[in-house]
């Protein structure tokens, strides 16, 4: 099924996350894609680092998409499409049953990932793979294509009296 946490709210991620890990505790394995991300933030460490999973994370700057230049973009485009297709390889060599791509939300309105790709792997994934997307505004395509639809609304932040992220919280 597809699994879809988007909004402005924090924890969409570390939902993702979560289930990943639920997964994991039930014996399926699990791929995970980070888009707009390095692949650093500490559950997909622990994840990867303690428990194996496969992690493809394309940010080939530590800019915003804001401050990315052309080029940049292009590049960013180019290691979203290898990294999906990585971990497509990866969900077929292992047979995972879970892959979550974080952040893909984000990517695809920005046009930084082949929007078809990413339908290919929503259609081939029907009814064999439970596939998990994150960001923060899903097309009308994604959102009726949703087995599991969840809104994260963001209501009060720290970040708004300017307290900084902090680490095991934020990141």
């Amino acid at each position: 099924m597809i699994h879809v946490y988007y909004g402005d709210g924090k924890g969409k991620t570390t939902a993702a996350m979560g289930l990943a890990l639920r997964m994991l505790a039930a014996g399926g394995g699990v791929v995970i894609v980070q888009f707009l991300k390095d692949g650093e933030s500490g559950e997909v460490r622990m994840l990867s680092d303690r428990l194996d999973v496969p992690v493809f994370a394309g940010a080939p700057t530590n800019k915003f998409t804001w401050e990315m230049t052309d080029e940049e973009l292009v590049e960013t485009s180019e290691a979203h499409d290898k990294s999906l297709a990585s971990a497509l390889a990866e969900v077929e060599a292992s047979g995972a049953r879970m892959l979550v791509l974080d952040e893909v939300l984000d990517a695809l309105s920005m046009g930084l990932v082949d929007k078809a790709a990413v339908a290919r792997v929503l259609d081939k994934g029907a009814g064999k793979l439970e596939v998990v997307l994150t960001g923060r505004n899903p097309s009308e395509d994604i959102i009726s294509r949703a087995d599991y639809l969840t809104e994260m609304k963001c209501r009060k932040h720290p970040f708004e009296r300017g307290v900084a992220s902090r680490k095991g919280v934020e990141y």
